[in-house]
């Protein structure tokens, strides 16, 4: 009783303060609000080594270690590249102007309105030449109304929505700044931020980086235990929730726990009755339509699932997880070959997110199939799982550690990869990304119903030839759930983030990349100069090209793009 009573003491502390927050973030200008983002970055900027640093002890990553990209590229890159993508928005609408001024857009399958996200600048044409990305409104939305309502919050910034309650992520080191700063912008509101435990160390930091939201009132930055943070959720004058995780977590937050929380769920009656948006992960696939492909398209393709799959240790919400593959493929066994290679050359790594290992067995024992790979404690290879199994756990359960199963399915062309679709949208558990890989001579064969496809996955984000997760790391795209999950059901989550233009009514993000690094892309006729991303998990100077990129993120110059192509192609 003495915790309980402490844990609601904290929450009215806490919840009081960010009311008189609300009246502070009331009267701030929207000249001052990009000014603030301006500050946060240089701060960011300032403390992106340490940032770094504190990342990898999280995740036992060694000093020197070329995984360190990871933690550039999913840190300080994502959150600055993030802040100015969004502070010129802000400018945008303090000007009175059109925020999709300068963005291209055009009609996409089912009266879709797509805007086109990647490339924006001259920059973004050539740190990620070949790179593609469309923010997709739902459909019947017109350009006027997209064009009106974008801005969202910031279109009354002084009608604020109260406090909400972001309760961070523990996996990915950018995501809590990131669903702060928009919650606090798209939304409107003053953030209460209760860290995931796994990520405490990181608190002395993020207060640093936020301390001109947290000066202003409008931030606060929490380590508190499970009560407190229980307290704060139903607290009457915190007006929302945000979360990134499970939807286990999800929905004992929101339903209750054990028993109670079952018969809530089936009553209709949930425990907490105010808005909560997430992003809770799910079962990702990776359909690879056959074609005729060169060895070395094999190998390079294997490192990418691999990558999908064995980044961050396996721990990410958008980790590839079914490999859908066609049985009459004639390059299937070659193709499996490499990815075994891949999956087994991969650096060494510990599964550092709690709980991984206990996964791992619980895999394998239900899959007598399974292999090790490389003789690996938790690398993981599921062949053969069948499609038509109602049961498979490997369709509904989010491992989220490095184990990857293989489905087959007959076919060739679009009818292989609309069964494939089929069985994305019907039968695995999620709608947070899904990726499809088809070489160029296949793709132009399948002309307009390779995008038809497309148009018909239920996906919050969907990367052709390229990981989903770009679109986590493309400021103006939109990030989370497919929409439309009703709150008993729901899986992925509800809401999206990120979303620099600040878009109202948008259904997902499609990304696309070159199908051949550089310099193949140019010799096989792909409009393509990058060569093999930072972000694959056997890129030897990940680390170096990120800590650049962040660099530049922080403050884009030209004298700044030798260094980054030069680190970039030793990689």
């Amino acid at each position: 009783m003495t915790e309980l009573t402490t844990a609601h003491s904290e929450a009215d502390q806490i919840a009081g303060r960010l009311l008189e927050g609300q009246t502070a973030w009331a009267r701030t200008s929207l000249s001052r609000r990009r000014e603030l983002l301006a500050e946060f970055a240089t701060l960011v900027n300032k403390n992106a080594d340490e940032w770094v640093e504190i990342a990898a002890r999280i995740k036992q990553l060694p000093a020197g270690s070329p995984l360190l990209g990871e933690e550039w590229t999913s840190g300080p890159w994502a959150v600055l590249s993030y802040v100015g993508a969004l502070a010129a928005t802000i400018q945008q609408l303090d000007a009175g102007g059109d925020v999709l001024a300068g963005f291209q857009y055009r009609t996409a399958p089912g009266d879709r309105l797509a805007v086109q996200v990647l490339p924006h600048s001259t920059f973004d044409r050539l740190l990620l030449n070949g790179f593609k990305a469309e923010v997709w409104l739902q459909p019947g939305v017109t350009l006027e109304e997209t064009s009106r309502t974008a801005g969202l919050g910031q279109l009354t910034p002084y009608e604020t929505q109260g406090t909400a309650l972001v309760l961070g992520a523990g996996n990915i080191t950018s995501i809590a700044p990131l669903d702060v700063l928009y919650v606090l912008y798209a939304d409107n509101r003053v953030v209460a931020l209760k860290l995931n435990p796994i990520m405490n160390p990181l608190k002395d930091l993020f207060v640093k980086v936020f301390a001109p939201f947290i000066e202003l009132g409008v931030v606060e930055i929490l380590t508190c235990d499970l009560e407190t943070g229980n307290a704060l959720a139903h607290h009457a004058e915190v007006a929302a929730v945000h979360m990134t995780g499970s939807e286990q977590t999800h929905d004992a937050i929101t339903w209750g726990t054990g028993e109670l929380g079952l018969a809530n769920k089936l009553a209709g009656t949930p425990l907490l009755t105010k808005p909560i948006s997430s992003e809770l992960g799910g079962v990702a696939p990776v359909i690879v339509v056959p074609g005729k492909w060169s060895a070395a398209d094999l190998r390079f393709q294997a490192q990418h699932v691999a990558t999908q799959r064995l980044h961050n240790s396996g721990h990410n919400c958008v980790a590839a997880q079914v490999l859908i593959l066609s049985s009459d493929w004639a390059q299937k066994d070659a193709f499996l070959d490499e990815l075994r290679s891949a999956l087994a050359d991969a650096p060494e790594r510990p599964a550092w997110y709690p709980g991984c290992a206990l996964r791992v067995a619980d895999a394998r024992g239900k899959h007598p199939a399974a292999e090790a790979v490389a003789g690996s404690a938790v690398r993981t290879l599921i062949p053969g799982l069948d499609v038509s199994d109602s049961n498979e756990t490997a369709f509904h359960t989010e491992y989220f550690g490095p184990v990857l199963g293989v489905a087959e399915l007959p076919g060739t062309g679009e009818a292989f990869l609309a069964k494939a679709v089929n069985v994305a949208n019907d039968t695995l558990r999620g709608t947070l990304g899904a990726n499809i890989i088809v070489d160029p001579r296949t793709k132009k064969m399948l002309g307009k119903a390779l995008e038809e496809q497309v148009a018909r996955l239920r996906y919050g984000t969907i990367g052709v030839n390229v990981w989903t997760a770009v679109g986590y790391l493309t400021p103006h795209a939109t990030w989370g759930a497919f929409p439309g999950h009703p709150l008993d059901d729901i899986q992925s989550g509800r809401g999206v983030v990120h979303n620099a233009l600040l878009l109202d009514q948008t259904e997902r993000t499609v990304v696309t990349g070159p199908f051949r690094p550089f310099p193949r892309s140019i010799l096989h006729g792909e409009a393509s100069i990058t060569p093999k991303p930072p972000w694959f998990v056997n890129n030897k100077t990940s680390a170096t090209t990120g800590r650049r990129l962040s660099g530049f993120a922080a403050r884009p110059r030209w004298r700044a793009l030798p260094a980054i192509f030069a680190s970039a192609l030793r990689g």
